[in-house]
């Protein structure tokens, strides 16, 4: 039997609450909505379960408050048979929090208050470095403080492992962070805030994937929604992928299912163009269904979307 690949997933977890209505209110407006859901999210703890449910050896890093929505968590994790030994709780703050209001498009507005995973840092990441070091991908996002995730970048580094951060929430970061990011996976608009300009600046996107790439990024992978994703190789070379054309229900899962797909097939060896393919075939599929965690494909639904489209 084959070995299966290991990830660990430094991240977030933070009970999302959802609702959906026809269209967002403007100020000091109330609209009656739908469809209220609360269940487990946080992009780390999102990504961690992705993971799982494509067949992978998951884990994960985060911090939960000691209060009834943190063990909404472990109780996920034990269900889906994500590793939670590095999964701490923490008196000081409690467990993070997102509102998340869906319109009849299947857009989303979301607004965080991230608690307990603003405590997370670099000694927590060190008490998992042995996790790190079996790992073949250390995925990381930025819902925690920028030194934990600096930290666990670094350390996927010195053990030859792949390093894939997720920069959302965005924010200009710079040599010190991105010296040892092997795979970006920015979207167009985090791709710019990533470099300090605005999020609708006008410049080629490849120019600046080639930016990044001087601060020390090896490989950006550039999601566009339905429009599939534009990797930048080592080389500087840009190849666009096609996305899938999908009914969308909810979008807000996609990413979270795109990045934890992307983690997997690099894991396995895949190309980065198969991998991205791959990735996009499952951020297609989380788009189908209602809520993060319901949306979060299956191997075998990914796989048999790649069959039918190739």
């Amino acid at each position: 039997m084959a070995r299966r690949p290991q990830i660990t997933v430094v991240g977030s977890f933070a009970v999302g609450m959802t609702i959906r209505a026809q269209r967002f209110p403007v100020r000091g407006e109330t609209l009656i909505g739908s469809d209220f859901d609360m269940g487990p999210g946080g992009k780390g703890s999102n990504q961690a379960v992705g993971a799982a449910r494509l067949g992978a050896s998951s884990s994960l890093v985060a911090l939960i408050g000691e209060d009834a929505l943190g063990q909404i968590g472990l109780d996920l994790y034990a269900q889906e048979q994500v590793d939670a030994s590095q999964v701490r709780r923490v008196a000081e703050k409690p467990t993070g929090v997102g509102l998340i209001t869906l319109n009849a498009e299947g857009e989303n507005h979301i607004v965080i208050d991230l608690g307990a995973n603003l405590l997370l840092g670099p000694a927590h990441v060190d008490a998992a470095e042995e996790l790190i070091r079996r790992s073949d991908v250390t995925a990381v996002v930025l819902e925690i403080p920028l030194p934990a995730a600096t930290r666990s970048l670094e350390l996927a580094r010195r053990h030859g492992k792949i390093a894939l951060l997720n920069p959302a929430p965005a924010q200009r970061l710079d040599t010190r962070v991105l010296q040892y990011v092997d795979v970006l996976t920015p979207n167009e608009s985090e791709l710019r805030i990533l470099l300090g300009l605005a999020p609708d600046d006008g410049t080629d996107t490849v120019e600046l994937a080639h930016r990044l790439q001087a601060h020390g990024v090896r490989t950006l992978v550039v999601t566009r929604g339905g429009r599939g994703a534009l990797i930048v190789d080592a080389d500087g070379q840009a190849t666009q992928v096609p996305g899938f054309t999908v009914e969308v229900v909810d979008s807000t899962g996609a990413g979270d299912a795109f990045n934890s797909a992307l983690a997997v097939a690099l894991a396995e060896g895949l190309t980065i163009h198969r991998a991205v393919r791959f990735a996009c075939a499952a951020g297609a599929l989380a788009c189908t269904r209602l809520g993060v965690i319901p949306s979060l494909p299956s191997r075998a639904a990914v796989d048999e979307l790649l069959q039918h489209k190739e």
